[in-house]
């Protein structure tokens, strides 16, 4: 029939060697009552939530026309719903968009070869601005993240439901943007 299952070695269990550095850091961290009472004033405090009908109010930076910078997915995931880009952005934010595309994405939507060929065919429109980068190798996420930190407040374009929606704008809770 069958093989009775053997017992095999049992391991001993590991005994956790105290250092005298451990032990000063927790007498220093755990036992010191006077610590206790400044990490009570350091915590954070409840700040009542603003609300997002306020949101041009504190952004005055942000006013049409918009300037949206565009990456590698954004524009797949256009080309994927169906949406014609410019169109679709002056539908979500009601006033004239110009798209953005940095050399970086141009690299990257180059790269990946002959499948996203209508992707590049569409960056390569002359409507869309041209942002140079200064940075070394062709990863477009970071120089994008770097640019839009630069600005306080940028909130972000997504697709949700076959069209876009943008985060933090009150008319986007109509449009089923994701709230943070």
């Amino acid at each position: 029939m069958g093989k009775s299952k053997s017992k095999g070695a049992k391991f001993a269990a590991v005994k956790k060697i105290i250092s005298k550095k451990t032990i000063k850091k927790y007498k220093d961290e755990v036992l010191d009552p006077r610590k206790k009472h400044t990490e009570k004033e350091k915590l954070g405090r409840n700040v009542p939530q603003v609300s997002s009908a306020l949101f041009f109010s504190y952004n005055m930076a942000l006013g049409p026309p918009y300037r949206v910078i565009v990456d590698t997915n954004f524009i797949n995931f256009s080309i994927q719903n169906k949406l014609d880009l410019e169109k679709g952005m002056m539908d979500c934010l009601y006033a004239k968009c110009t798209p953005c595309i940095t050399d970086c994405v141009m690299a990257e939507l180059e790269k990946l070869g002959q499948k996203y060929r209508v992707a590049l065919r569409i960056a390569k429109d002359p409507r869309f601005q041209r942002l140079a980068c200064t940075h070394k190798g062709t990863y477009a996420d970071d120089c994008i993240v770097e640019r839009i930190t630069q600005v306080p407040g940028v909130p972000i374009m997504y697709i949700t439901q076959h069209r876009y929606s943008i985060e933090r704008l009150p008319e986007a809770t109509i449009g089923g943007a994701p709230r943070i």
